[in-house]
């Protein structure tokens, strides 16, 4: 008898025998059991997860003489023949090589026959995308109103390139990917059928390869069988399939995360040695760092399709690791897999890129920066100053802090000593997110006293800017602010500065305006100082003219320097 492999012989022929894919052959069934049978069903999903082989259940199903509704028989002559790929009735086209109009010219003129010994004739046509755009709308008008005897079954693994106007027409049902452990389970079945005596460990190297597919996990298990015999060794799966060994991608891993530069050497000479695909070989790390750091963020949850004891080690080299370094070494990785890509050394790639990972942890995030200069710039803060400076002196800084004599009764009541060490310069920050406008007008006022129920600044000399707090919604606004920044009532105090010059470190810049102004300009005083609250200038440009009619036109520029 001649030999057929596992694919074929171990077919699904029922719907019960379907793996994974419940939710349409329940569908299937119950449509079959109420007659609400459509004219055109669109499979798609990927590869070797049973699209064909549902099709061919369904047709079964449908023109059974003697079985139950949605049970076909797999006895009568309709079942036998469409097992065998002979029947009349159902007809499988593959679309890839009838892709023309003039194949769906001839399936047109073929469904207007009825059908010879069965209840429907059935057309399955496979990879369906794979049509010309002419064949297409050659099959619209058949596909919308076809004759009440034939049924039309689509099967296609890119549906995003099957015309909306066909899948309009269609039933649409999406297979799903068969999880890791359904395969494992319907292999281990096959090997104890088979007579084959394999592990668990075994079984899931094949499985994970298959990536969802019963089909490729099936050829696969064949050409183990056919290599090691009745007793497959998990070392056995790997060479005959090239399939990196675990424990060289823990070693890998190991390495990268103690800095061991040598031992990724040694692990890169190995690869090759092997033979392994370095390309493939990077993507398995990249897998590899990705579980890493999947079992630190969700633990409890199955994302990560490993074994058992695969997954213990996975957890400790996680936690010795740490998401914030894991997270920088995906990154990286990810970053680079392009130069791997295009490279014609990709050898020396791989080795630079390891040794990179290797010392890539020393190096802190941005965020670990940002954590260490605010650190830094309230330890200065806090720091002690010279005694010749009085205590009005440092409170009139701009990073003017808490009061040293108001530190002593302020430990006695609620606020914590975080809220001591918070300075004008991060009030203003905290401002410059709320509200800009009010933000401008403060920078450039100055701090007289910061203590611990009240706050005295001193408004500037522009009269613009000086009475901005004059309006009591806006004064409101501010205390609000203080209060929720500071965390207490504070009692805000504006001295109007009448008589105080600028402030010497704009004085350039003002200069630089007087130079670029006219002095014989006509603006009014209140755009001035607008203009030079917001470092603004007045730029002149040549007349332009249109038609017969001149006009000066002057353009305002903005010029921020913040």
């Amino acid at each position: 008898m001649t030999y057929q492999v596992l694919a074929r012989k171990w077919r699904p022929q029922l719907f019960q025998d379907v793996i994974g894919q419940e939710h349409i052959t329940q569908t299937l069934m119950n449509a079959i059991k109420t007659d609400r049978l459509a004219h055109a069903y669109l499979f798609s999903g990927s590869r070797g997860i049973g699209k064909t082989s549902v099709a061919r259940i369904f047709a079964k199903a449908i023109n059974c003489e003697k079985g139950e509704p949605g049970i076909p028989c797999n006895i009568c002559t309709s079942c036998t023949e469409i097992t065998a790929g002979s029947s009349v009735d159902v007809q499988e086209i593959d679309g890839a090589s009838n892709r023309g109009i003039d194949e769906i010219r001839e399936l047109r003129e073929s469904i207007k026959y009825m059908p010879s010994s069965s209840r429907y004739r059935i057309y399955i046509i496979d990879e369906v995308h794979m049509l010309t755009l002419p064949a297409f709308n050659a099959l619209l008008k058949t596909l919308e109103e076809p004759p009440a005897h034939v049924k039309f079954i689509f099967a296609t693994t890119e549906s995003h390139k099957v015309p909306t106007t066909i899948l309009s027409r269609c039933q649409r049902f999406e297979f799903k990917r068969i999880p890791l452990s359904q395969i494992i389970s319907h292999l281990r079945k096959i090997a104890e059928d088979e007579g084959i005596e394999i592990g668990t460990p075994g079984l899931a190297i094949i499985a994970r390869e298959a990536e969802g597919g019963m089909r490729d996990a099936e050829s696969l298990l064949d050409q183990v069988i056919s290599f090691s015999g009745q007793k497959v060794e998990e070392k056995d799966i790997t060479d005959i399939l090239g399939i990196i060994d675990r424990d060289i991608m823990f070693e890998s891993s190991a390495a990268i995360l103690e800095g061991a530069a040598d031992r990724c050497l040694e692990v890169v000479e190995k690869i090759y040695n092997y033979g392994y695909d370095i390309k493939e070989f990077y993507r398995a790390l990249m897998e590899q760092f990705r579980n890493l750091l999947i079992s630190l963020i969700a633990p409890q949850k199955h994302l990560i399709d490993i074994s058992e004891s695969d997954r213990e080690e996975i957890i400790r080299l996680a936690k010795t690791a740490g998401e914030e370094k894991l997270h920088l070494l995906l990154n990286f990785l990810i970053s680079r897999e392009e130069d791997l890509r295009f490279t014609s050394n990709p050898r020396l790639i791989l080795e630079t890129t390891m040794i990179k990972l290797c010392s890539l942890g020393d190096f802190l995030s941005f965020d670990d920066l940002l954590k260490k200069l605010t650190s830094l710039e309230k330890r200065l803060a806090c720091s002690p100053v010279d005694d010749k400076q009085t205590n009005s002196e440092r409170l009139s800084e701009p990073d003017a802090v808490w009061s040293q004599e108001n530190r002593k009764s302020e430990a006695k009541g609620k606020p914590g000593h975080d809220q001591e060490d918070k300075t004008w310069d991060d009030f203003l920050s905290f401002l410059s997110t709320k509200s800009k406008a009010a933000y401008s007008i403060l920078k450039e006022w100055q701090v007289l006293k910061l203590t611990g129920e009240t706050l005295e600044i001193e408004s500037g000399n522009q009269s613009f800017s000086s009475k901005y707090f004059d309006d009591k919604e806006r004064y409101d606004q501010l205390v609000n602010y203080c209060r929720e920044f500071f965390r207490k009532d504070l009692k805000v105090k504006i001295i109007v500065n009448h008589h105080a010059p600028a402030r010497a470190q704009k004085e350039p810049k003002e200069k630089v305006f007087r130079r670029e102004a006219p002095e014989d300009s006509k603006l009014p005083q209140t755009a001035q100082e607008i203009l030079n609250l917001f470092e603004g200038q007045i730029m002149k440009e040549n007349p332009i003219r249109t038609g017969k009619n001149s006009s000066k036109n002057i353009e305002k520029k903005e010029e921020g320097n913040r």
